[in-house]
């Protein structure tokens, strides 16, 4: 990734998880907000380190699993109430314990995708994941056996002198700066693109057509619906009386 001369961060990093844990605290304590710590494995008692809030993931997934389950039984409700009421067995129209089983599978899946979509394109901004410290020695490291902290440049507080200080006194190793990345604006009405697009869509729909009106109906795929076999009320060349229709065995029971 090309980078720009605009700073983004500091990064130092460490031998063990005891002096991992002492830096987040140190760092945390010092006023910094705009910071993170990057291990190879999760560290018991990093979160209570940094001062971490909980994640805001969860409300998502409240609020999506309550729509959810409104939404199913409204559904239900208009369907079986007001649209198309029916008497079964004398009971209420809105049965409840009924209602059940359709809100629970609508309410979970509601929350389902809208937790797994919000994690994937908001809180981590998907497809567009890149990130400065991607590709850097820093990120190779802690992917590793190293432990990280990086405090970025936009904290209220971030100065590249005091920064660097505090990381020494903390006994950081391998103190670098990490730079911006350039960005990189993409044309959606590129030719190429939109040529791209077209022979995809051509593709698939024409490999969907054929499937379904071509394929299916030539051997060996339309054993189903060519197999041998005898339609009532109809003529047979196979049997001796030339009808499909058999009287039952004698001495058995149907």
């Amino acid at each position: 990734m090309e980078r720009t001369n605009k700073l983004h961060g500091l990064t130092a990093l460490f031998d063990t998880p005891d002096q991992i844990i002492h830096a987040a605290e140190k760092v945390s304590h010092s006023g910094y907000k705009d910071f993170d710590v990057h291990t190879p494995y999760p560290v018991h008692g990093m979160d209570d380190a940094m001062k971490l809030k909980p994640s805001k993931l969860g409300y998502v997934t409240l609020v999506f699993g309550l729509s959810g389950a409104a939404l199913a039984l409204l559904l239900q409700y208009w369907t079986m109430v007001v649209d198309y009421p029916m008497n079964i067995g004398g009971k209420p129209f809105f049965s409840l314990p009924a209602f059940i089983p359709v809100t629970f599978e609508l309410t979970v899946l509601l929350a389902t995708l809208a937790t797994v979509i919000g994690m994937i394109s908001v809180f981590f901004r998907f497809p567009d994941n890149k990130h400065p410290l991607h590709d850097t020695p820093y990120m190779a490291s802690v992917s590793r056996d190293k432990y990280g902290v990086f405090i970025a440049a936009k904290d209220i507080k971030f100065d590249a002198a005091e920064v660097t200080a505090l990381f020494e006194s903390l006994g950081g190793k391998n103190i670098s700066e990490v730079y911006e990345i350039e960005k990189t604006l993409f044309d959606a009405f590129n030719p190429k693109y939109i040529g791209l697009l077209a022979t995809v869509a051509v593709l698939v729909s024409g490999g969907t057509y054929f499937a379904l009106n071509k394929l299916s109906f030539i051997a060996p795929f339309n054993w189903m619906e060519r197999q041998f076999r005898g339609v009532p009320q109809e003529q047979s060349d196979f049997f001796a009386d030339g009808r499909m229709m058999r009287e039952p065995v004698k001495g058995t029971v149907a």
